[in-house]
């Protein structure tokens, strides 16, 4: 891998990740700086103890844009976009809208591909491994910022999620503070560790899953994926390497390698599990008789929307050290043409309601492997 780094017209950091060493990155952002006005602020629930972030300037940011005015393309034909060049393998880039900014933390966008029409699930294992090498530097990078607590690295992907850019692309969030999520995880893992002498939740968790085995989806030498016991989202997939380390520039080299592949396997399934082509005899079951059959009888369904998120350590943390780096993945839509909307319970109370058992999600993903 190597890494180009430079900057745009108005000053934002931008890094090329390139697959040969011996890729020339010297084209210039040709456009006329145009500084957005930043204005995050970080905000207390005093009852829940919640951080809350006030980014009012985020109301003007590029919203659905044509295919040809797509600001994550490459620049060509003379048309300048966030990317000088014209083409590229992977490139990071400060977010013109962040949400967080300055002595409020950081947010970069990942654009996996220069295919517009792409998505992650469409990458071959090198350029998969590429991002993977990207995430991890941008890890290491923001660890060093004092104004970052914690790194999330993610993807949202599709309309029904609220993605605003159709490009195939991830963000990076570097907060000041460590997440709610996160700090509720460390709760349980310390209470756990005072209530069995010293074991870790984490460790203990994954044991189960594996002994368990119903919601198991794919288990090889250094990864175990599988839909968790009390999975809050019809399918959802937890993603761990089976060595346990804190964040992603820790994983080993063999974990690294076997990743692309396990985790392109998950996207592919994901693309799958709608589409009424299983290859078993629940195949489709979702839906009745029109699974896989939304738009009519011979059109195909839309990619399924997930959230793909890397939960990893806070950096300056008590109990890092006990913290387990995984993925979760998961979907909003529940059936073919029906979304899981959070709605009184989940929304009002944080009580989630699953209509999916999480073995009958983990059954439909087995079946839905690739052949």
């Amino acid at each position: 891998m190597k890494r180009t780094a430079t900057r745009l017209a108005d000053g934002r950091e931008l890094f090329y990740y390139d697959l040969r060493d011996d890729t020339v990155r010297d084209a210039p952002d040709r456009r006329p700086p145009d500084t957005v006005a930043t204005a995050s602020e970080v905000r207390r629930d005093p009852l829940l103890g919640d951080s809350v972030v006030i980014a009012s300037h985020r109301q003007g940011r590029t919203h659905h844009p044509p295919p040809d005015a797509c600001p994550l393309c490459p620049s060509r034909d003379g048309r300048a976009t966030e990317i000088p060049a014209a083409d590229y393998d992977v490139v990071v880039f400060e977010n013109r809208f962040p949400s967080l900014a300055g002595d409020s933390g950081r947010c970069e966008v990942v654009c996996f591909t220069p295919d517009h029409h792409a998505s992650f699930a469409d990458l071959d294992e090198e350029r998969a491994a590429l991002v993977l090498a990207a995430w991890t530097d941008r890890t290491a990078d923001l660890a060093e910022l004092p104004a970052v607590a914690q790194v999330f690295c993610f993807e949202n992907r599709g309309r029904e999620i609220g993605v605003t850019l159709g490009h195939p692309h991830g963000q990076i969030y570097g907060y000041p503070f460590t997440t709610p999520r996160t700090e509720r995880m460390l709760a349980s893992v310390a209470r756990h560790h005072r209530e069995t002498g010293g074991r870790n939740l984490f460790d203990a968790t994954l044991a189960a899953e594996r002994a368990d085995g119903r919601r198991i989806v794919l288990d090889t030498d250094h990864w175990t994926a599988f839909v968790p016991y009390a999975a809050h989202w019809p399918y959802e997939v937890h993603l761990y390497p089976r060595r346990r380390v804190p964040d992603l520039r820790f994983l080993d080299d063999a974990a690294r390698t076997e990743f692309p592949q396990v985790y392109l396997e998950l996207l592919r399934r994901f693309d799958r599990i709608f589409a009424g082509r299983a290859g078993g005899k629940n195949a489709g079951r979702e839906g009745g008789k029109n699974a896989g059959r939304e738009g009519g009888k011979n059109t195909m369904p839309e990619p399924t929307p997930y959230i793909s998120a890397w939960h990893q350590a806070p950096f300056r943390h008590p109990h890092r050290s006990e913290f387990a780096l995984h993925l979760e993945l998961f979907t909003v839509r529940r059936a073919p043409g029906k979304l899981k909307f959070l709605a009184g319970s989940e929304s009002g109370m944080s009580v989630f309601i699953n209509d999916v058992p999480p073995e009958a999600a983990a059954e439909r993903l087995r079946e839905v492997a690739s052949t």
